[in-house]
C-alpha cells in the first residue's frame, strides 16, 4: 500500500539515501531541508526550518492539503557542534536542542492529531549512539540525542 511519508533533513546521508529508498518503493515522499537544494529527483522537497515554528505548520499544512494525511513521519534532520563544554559557546547549546530536539518535539506534535484524526500513523525518531552514551567533546550533541531517546520512549 503507498504510504505519504515526511521525513526530514534530506539534503544528504540517512535522509537522503532513506527517502529516495522509499520513493522508489512507490510511496509518496516528502522531504525537508533547510535551503533550496536544487534536488532533481523523485522525492518532493520542501523547504522548513526546525527552529522555525511556522515553517513547521506551513510544511505539515501542505503536506495535508496535497494528500489528505500522513502516515509516517521520521524525524532525522539533525546538526553536530563539537567541543568542551567548559569552552563551548552556549549558543551552541542552544542550536543542539533547538535543532535536534525541540524541533523533533514541534513537528511531532503539529502531525500528531492528523494521525489520531486518520486513526494510525507511524512516528521513527532517528538519534545516535551518543543519545545512548555520552560522547568525549560532544556533550551538547549527547545531550540533544539523549532527550530525543527519553522523548521517543
Amino acid at each position: 500500500m503507498r504510504k505519504v511519508i515526511l521525513i526530514t533533513g534530506v539534503s544528504s546521508g540517512f535522509g537522503k539515501e532513506t527517502s529516495e529508498l522509499l520513493s522508489r518503493a512507490g510511496h509518496k515522499v516528502y522531504g525537508t531541508t533547510r535551503k533550496e537544494t536544487g534536488y532533481q529527483g523523485s522525492v518532493s522537497i520542501l523547504q522548513m526550518d526546525l527552529m522555525d515554528p511556522e515553517s513547521i505548520k506551513k510544511t505539515v499544512a501542505d503536506v495535508i492539503e496535497k494528500e489528505g494525511r500522513i502516515d509516517i513521519l521520521i524525524n532525522n534532520a539533525g546538526m553536530h557542534t563539537g567541543g568542551p563544554v567548559e569552552t563551548s559557546p552556549l549558543d551552541h547549546l542552544k542550536l543542539q536542542m533547538d535543532t535536534n530536539f525541540l524541533g523533533t518535539v514541534i513537528l511531532t506534535r503539529e502531525v500528531l492529531p492528523y494521525m489520531r484524526k486518520q486513526a494510525g500513523g507511524r512516528i521513527i525518531n532517528f538519534s545516535s549512539i551518543g543519545g545512548l552514551m555520552g560522547l568525549p567533546f560532544q556533550g551538547y550533541y549527547s545531550a540533544a540525542k539523549f532527550a530525543i531517546e527519553g522523548f521517543s520512549e
